[in-house]
């Protein structure tokens, strides 16, 4: 438990990689993650992540594991459990998907056979690699069809249109959830197209599973939804790992498919960091945290705008934003990516809808508000922030203005401490 001890071993046995270490945090103080998927997260969550259960082989579920041992890798993840169904009320909890991805790939396991279909968000308009892209595995395994969002409705949904898709291909899995949509999700509508074709309501809150914790965005159980999913970093401020929520009736088929059925032994250590997550998530002060993430947003999005930055649905219902560079500035999401990189502002180069540009040089860039509002900014900075990117932007032939803006962007994230970093 002797943190300090264990850092002066790691500095004198492999200095590269305590220095490479050294290094990120240094930068993470620095400058700020305007990544929508990254935040800071609790110190306590860091010691739990990096503890001794890292030594403890686990597999199967408490009170029924194939080792022994396992008297406080149960309670652990008994309490991980606990936790995840009060803080989303549902029946059931699975804390063992190692990341997103084997999250989404054990609910399509848990109940299709090959070659069934799944109706899931285009990539480009803001679905997730792994809701069917081409590119990856699931893509190919599964029949994906892909719906798109609504230039006429500011990027919404067309629902009928939607209704019309599923009573023709016959899903199986009706799924919502994204990676790039800044628009709340319409549980009810998700819910009433499902129903009507006899398929499974499924939704990927990977993003916005903190902001559903804090009371801050919907939740889609309350609107019937059969199974939820969501990463445990991002909006939630744990770890990297994930969690399948369901209905009790669900909940063998989930287990059945995370293990055996895609994993073998679960990480104890993150599973800890998971449950001093969901508790830390748990307090009156979090649902302060959640409101504050939307607060921000929405003048971030604000300011942009204002100042000439075009974003793909016109503003932002959750905590992020995706703006197209191309049209508001002349240059492609890598090099304003890049640019923005110079003046210690970290954002992700982002595919617009029906993007003619490739995704390695895609036409916009994504932004969110978690980690910015886990430091302690609010409204006041998130004004400063968006006025520091679009002057960046248009001035960025000009590496005096950016060097003299990056002073200016290093003065403020000062006064604004990364949890964690001594």
């Amino acid at each position: 438990m002797n943190s300090n001890k264990n850092w002066k071993l790691l500095s004198e046995s492999d200095p590269d990689i305590y220095d490479a270490i050294v290094g990120e945090e240094k930068r993470q103080a620095r400058g700020i993650e305007l990544i929508p998927s990254e935040n800071y997260t609790w110190p306590e969550v860091l010691a739990a992540n990096g503890s001794i259960l890292t030594n403890k082989y686990s597999e199967g579920y408490p009170g029924r594991r194939y080792y022994g041992g396992q008297e406080y890798a149960d309670i652990i993840e008994s309490l991980a459990i606990e936790r995840a169904k009060k803080l989303f009320r549902c029946e059931h909890a699975n804390v063992q998907p190692l990341s997103g991805s084997p999250m989404n790939q054990a609910v399509y396991f848990a109940f299709l056979n090959l070659g069934d279909t799944i109706l899931a968000m285009d990539l480009s308009h803001g679905g997730h690699l792994t809701h069917g892209a081409p590119v990856s595995h699931m893509g190919k395994v599964f029949n994906f069809v892909r719906y798109k969002t609504c230039p006429d409705k500011k990027g919404k949904i067309d629902f009928d249109e939607l209704m019309k898709i599923a009573k023709e291909v016959k899903p199986k899995i009706v799924m919502c959830g994204y990676t790039s949509y800044p628009r709340d999700y319409d549980y009810a509508d998700f819910k009433k197209v499902a129903d009507e074709v006899g398929a499974i309501a499924f939704a990927d809150v990977a993003h916005i599973g903190g902001l559903i914790a804090a009371g801050a965005m919907r939740n889609p159980f309350d609107y019937g939804f059969d199974i939820v999913a969501t990463t445990t970093h991002k909006s939630l401020r744990g770890p990297r790992g994930a969690m399948i929520l369901c209905r009790e009736k669900y909940a063998e088929a989930i287990d059945r498919s995370v293990f055996p059925g895609l994993q073998g032994g679960p990480h104890m250590q993150t599973i800890a960091a998971i449950a001093v997550a969901l508790g830390k998530a748990l307090q009156p002060e979090f649902k302060d945290y959640g409101q504050q993430v939307l607060k921000n947003a929405k003048i971030l999005a604000q300011t942009l705008m204002e100042n000439g930055t075009k974003l793909i649905t016109d503003g932002t219902d959750n905590h992020m934003m995706v703006a197209d560079t191309m049209i508001s500035f002349g240059i492609d999401g890598k090099v304003a990516e890049q640019i923005l990189d110079k003046i210690s502002i970290t954002v992700n180069k982002q595919v617009i809808p029906d993007d003619s540009n490739p995704p390695l040089k895609p036409s916009g860039i994504r932004l969110g508000t978690p980690a910015a509002t886990t430091r302690g900014m609010k409204e006041k900075e998130m004004e400063q922030i968006g006025k520091w990117i679009v002057g960046a932007l248009k001035n960025y032939q000009d590496e005096d203005y950016l060097a003299n803006l990056k002073k200016e962007v290093e003065e403020l994230f000062s006064k604004f401490p990364v949890p964690g970093i001594l």
